[in-house]
């Protein structure tokens, strides 16, 4: 039933995606909001009282209604299944900026593919170059690809298998979003309410994302360039800030022979990049921290898009094969 769970719900998405500012995602952030402020006091231990019952009362909450409604009918089931993840899962839940980018660069208008950047990832890129532009967009796309997709599909499985439904795509997804919640009220307000709540977020929500981003990158080096995917992920990994999102940026650049990183531009936040001087891998082939390979151009844009559909089909085939399996067996 995972399989068609998976399926149905990439189907549902692709033709007809969640509109930009849709109630499930205003209704995350209220939900984020509000337990941050009755629940945190400020001390220590209440970052993790706020961590548990921000994502995982949610994904407890959905476990339970799928045991319940599989105890009347599995294929009601199936459908809440589906109804969650094609809430948590799906390509176009982002591919919208990245398609607007794209056309807005064939075009020729760079003020405006600059513009839908800043607002897609909350950073100044209008003093960005090119290809410093194309680079950026190519990261974050990779990255939001792995997080809305792959690292949902890895924990919708694991906790699936265990007779929890669909509990772990929304574990995966709330604890991304209340990662991204807290340091970007960090950064706007100066001075989040609990600096340990925006610490103990980003912490958990690495140890959850790390077998996930391992996944995700060994998926880019068997359907790219496989060589070059394993030795940039073993030698570059390290230009990222962020252990899980150099794994993956790494990989995906040895599998396209892009070069990807390098020194954040001006005006760019340099949350996920580090510069040569803040000690990255000396190893490096690129003294700006940049990955070897070809600049980005506008052409790779559609090769990322390939790059990402083809692991999608490779991972759908796998759990395909593990569903014929379990019926044979």
């Amino acid at each position: 039933m995972n399989f068609f769970a998976v399926l149905f719900a990439l189907l549902f998405e692709q033709l007809k995606p969640l509109p930009h500012g849709n109630r499930v995602h205003d209704s995350v952030i209220a939900w984020v909001r509000w337990t941050g402020r009755n629940f945190d006091a400020g001390r220590e231990h209440h970052a993790t009282v706020v961590w548990c019952i921000t994502v995982l009362g949610p994904a407890l909450v959905t476990a339970l209604i799928h045991l319940l409604i599989n105890h009347f009918s599995i294929f009601l089931a199936l459908a809440f299944d589906v109804l969650m993840l094609y809430l948590t899962l799906g390509f176009r839940q982002f591919s919208h900026y990245y398609t607007d980018i794209r056309d807005a660069l064939e075009r020729g208008d760079e003020l405006e593919a600059r513009r839908m950047l800043a607002e897609w990832r909350h950073l100044d890129a209008s003093e960005l170059p090119r290809t410093e532009l194309l680079r950026h967009v190519i990261e974050h796309s990779l990255l939001a690809a792995h997080r809305h997709v792959f690292g949902v599909f890895f924990w919708f499985i694991v906790l699936s298998t265990l007779g929890l439904g669909p509990a772990g795509a929304v574990l995966y997804r709330m604890a991304e979003f209340a990662s991204r919640y807290w340091a970007f009220k960090s950064r706007t307000t100066d001075a989040p309410t609990n600096e340990r709540l925006m610490q103990v977020s980003q912490r958990v929500f690495g140890w959850i994302d790390h077998v996930p981003a391992r996944l995700t990158a060994a998926g880019f080096a068997i359907v790219g360039n496989f060589e070059e995917a394993v030795n940039g992920w073993r030698r570059d990994a390290g230009l990222w800030r962020h252990a899980n999102e150099g794994i993956i940026l790494a990989s995906a650049a040895g599998a396209l022979g892009l070069q990807l990183g390098g020194s954040a531009a001006p005006g760019v936040t340099p949350d996920r990049s580090k510069t040569f001087d803040a000690g990255i891998n000396p190893d490096s082939m690129d003294t700006d921290g940049a990955t070897p390979g070809q600049q980005a151009q506008l052409g790779h844009l559609q090769s990322v898009v390939g790059l990402v559909w083809r692991s999608v089909i490779l991972w759908m085939l796998l759990l395909a094969l593990m569903t014929l399996a379990n019926l044979i067996g």
